[in-house]
Formats: structure tokens, C-alpha cells, sequence
């Protein structure tokens, strides 16, 4: 499973180049717009565009890498109480993203005018989409933490006479055997079938968490790029790409939390640090690349971007809450801390307020 983070990513950039031709043709001329729009400025939006692009990509890896390089500070590690908050913070960052920009989107896309009465306003699609979205992240979630498990569970059958300083005591076929390797400091025990223990589990969601969440932000990154791309709204630009630097950025630290408690190796750390970081700006390049062809009013691009966000809604919002919010708050570090938990919860508060607020201008 190493390598399957970028086959996934692979597979995705395949289907947006799919999707694409049919997004970004020309739409019915009844919903052209009608009206001169006095922030339309076609050269001016190029010269905010590059600058969105450069902007855009430094907060990304602020964001994305301030976790990964910040271990050395002790109040910063996993293990920390102000790590947890800064991680509810960016927790609460994505729910808001879900609910408060991608959501609304969607809904805005998909009950447009320019769409068939039927089936789009007879049929609330963007909830449908988003439940099903959550409902395959939560199978999806599921099968990737039990294939993992699987395959570790396999890597830890170690031949038995090997001793545990470099040889494994022999059992004769009777008892348990008891097999203490060290995997990134996580102590697996197996006893014959090589189960892991409750630490190897809890990096094995780690894992799992950080891998599909960051598919999820991949996919509303591109869609999100790809629309301020082809604005040429000076107006909409300037308040989008001041509310995307502070989304990128806590974001980032969301994703960045996660990558760093699955402790990857640093290849796979820089990778995954990597596409998150670019996926915005490659939107936004590949939306200026289509701009002379694209009509924001097509049928086609209101049914394709939402649809997309809609799925997109329901994955973030499925991460924020089971993967990243429910499992801290259920865990034993806030369970054992009242005072902490009240902490994390405005922190969420905090998080989840900010993408409110920047709901105003973008």
C-alpha cells in the first residue's frame, strides 16, 4: 500500500481530464450572461490569477509542512495537549469548508435556472450525492483499515527461531508466541495468527485517515481551482484568493497532523505534502488554459462541478466528524481531560467560525 497514495491520485487527474471536455463546453445561450459585468477584466484577472497561484502554493506548504517540521518543538508533538488543539482547529476548518462553501455550491449549481425542471429541480441532488459520497468514504474508510491490517498482520509472521535480540525464542507448538518487533516506535505482538496490538491498530487508522483525506481535499482543490482559473471577475478573484490562502493553509495543518501521526517514511511524507500543495494551483492553471471555452452557465459544467462538490461535501464531511473530531474526542487523551476537551471544542468553534466568516467573499 506504499505506492497506492499516488495510483489513486493518478487515477483521479485521469478522470478530471475525462470530465473536462464536457465541463467547459459552451452552454445554451439562454444562459449567457446578459449583462456587462464592470469587474470583468481579462488581463488584469490573468496578472491575479499568477498571483493566486504563487500565494496559494506558499500557504499550502506553510500549512502542510508546519506539522512535519515542528516535531522537534516538545509543546508541538503528537502527544502534546496543544497538538490536539491545533488539530481540532483544522478539523473544524474542514467541516466549515464542507458545510459552508462546498455544500452551498453544490446546491447553488445544481437548482440553477439554466438546468431542466426535470429531474434537477424535482430532486434535491446535491444531498443525495453528498450521503452516498459519505457512505462510500465510510466503506472505502472500512476496507482500506482492514486490508492494512491484513497485510501487516502478514509482515509481522517473523520465523520463529529467530530470538528477540536478533533470534526469536522457539515455542514447540504449544502456548502463545510472542513476537515484540518495533515498527516507527509501535510495538506489533502477535500470538500465532500476528495480531496487532491496540498502538499498531491505532497507526494503521492513522494511515488510513491521512490517505483519504487528502484524496478528498485533492478532489474540491482541483474543482475550487479550476473555477477561479476561468473567472476572469476581477471582483470575485481579489476575495477569493485572500479566503483560499487561510483555507489552504489550516487545511494544510489539518492534513498535515494526519500525515505526521501515520508516520511515513519521508519519501512518502514529501509526496503526499507535494500533491496537496500543487492541486489548487494546477486547478487554477488548468482553468485559465480553458478559459476562452468555458461558460460557467453550461448545463454540462453546473451538472459535472456540481456533482463533484457534492461528492466532495460529503467526504469532508464525513472525515472531519468520524475520522479526525469523533475519534479524538473519544479517545482516552480529551476523555481523560474535561478541561482539555472544552479547549478543543472552541478550537473547533474557532476553526469551523473562520470558514463561516469566509463564506462572505468566497
Amino acid at each position: 500500500m506504499a505506492s497506492s497514495n499516488p495510483k489513486i491520485i493518478f487515477i483521479f487527474f485521469i478522470l478530471i481530464s475525462i470530465f473536462t471536455p464536457q465541463t467547459f463546453s459552451q452552454g445554451d445561450s439562454s444562459c449567457e450572461s446578459q449583462t456587462h459585468n464592470t469587474c470583468n477584466n481579462k488581463s488584469k484577472a490573468i496578472t491575479l490569477k499568477i498571483i493566486a497561484i504563487v500565494s496559494i502554493l506558499v500557504t499550502s506548504m506553510i500549512g502542510v509542512c508546519l506539522p512535519l517540521v515542528t516535531r522537534s518543538i516538545s509543546a508541538l508533538s503528537p502527544d502534546r495537549n496543544l497538538f490536539v488543539i491545533v488539530k481540532a482547529f483544522a478539523a473544524g476548518i474542514i467541516l466549515g469548508t464542507g458545510f459552508m462553501h462546498v455544500l452551498p455550491d453544490s446546491f447553488e449549481m445544481l437548482s440553477s435556472n439554466c438546468l431542466k425542471e426535470n429531474p434537477w429541480h424535482k430532486f434535491p441532488f446535491t444531498g443525495f450525492v453528498a450521503m452516498l459520497s459519505a457512505i462510500v468514504t465510510l466503506a472505502i474508510d472500512s476496507m482500506a483499515t482492514s486490508l492494512y491490517s491484513r497485510k501487516h498482520n502478514n509482515a509481522r509472521l517473523i520465523n520463529p527461531e529467530q530470538v528477540q535480540n536478533g533470534v526469536h525464542n522457539i515455542i514447540n507448538g504449544t502456548g502463545d508466541q510472542e513476537m515484540g518487533t518495533v515498527n516507527n516506535n509501535v510495538h506489533f505482538h502477535s500470538h500465532h495468527h500476528g495480531s496487532l496490538s491496540k498502538d499498531g491498530m491505532k497507526l494503521l487508522r492513522y494511515r488510513v485517515i491521512a490517505m483519504v483525506l487528502e484524496l478528498g481535499i485533492i478532489v474540491h482543490s482541483i474543482v475550487i481551482g479550476i473555477s477561479l482559473g476561468s473567472s476572469n471577475n476581477t471582483c470575485t478573484i481579489k476575495g477569493l484568493v485572500a479566503a483560499l490562502c487561510f483555507h489552504q493553509m489550516f487545511e494544510g495543518m489539518g492534513l498535515g497532523g494526519c500525515i505526521l501521526q501515520a508516520e511515513y517514511k519521508m519519501l512518502k511524507k514529501a509526496a503526499m505534502a507535494f500533491f496537496f500543495s500543487v492541486t489548487t494551483p494546477f486547478g487554477i492553471a488548468l482553468g485559465i488554459a480553458l478559459s476562452n471555452t468555458y461558460e460557467e452557465n453550461s448545463p454540462r459544467a453546473l451538472i459535472t462541478v456540481g456533482l463533484l462538490n457534492a461528492s466532495s461535501a460529503g467526504l469532508l464531511i464525513y472525515m472531519a466528524l468520524v475520522d479526525l473530531l469523533a475519534a479524538d474526542f473519544m479517545g482516552d487523551k480529551l476523555q481523560s481531560s474535561i478541561k482539555l476537551q472544552i479547549k478543543a471544542f472552541i478550537a473547533v468553534l474557532l476553526g469551523a467560525g473562520g470558514m463561516s466568516l469566509m463564506a462572505k467573499w468566497a
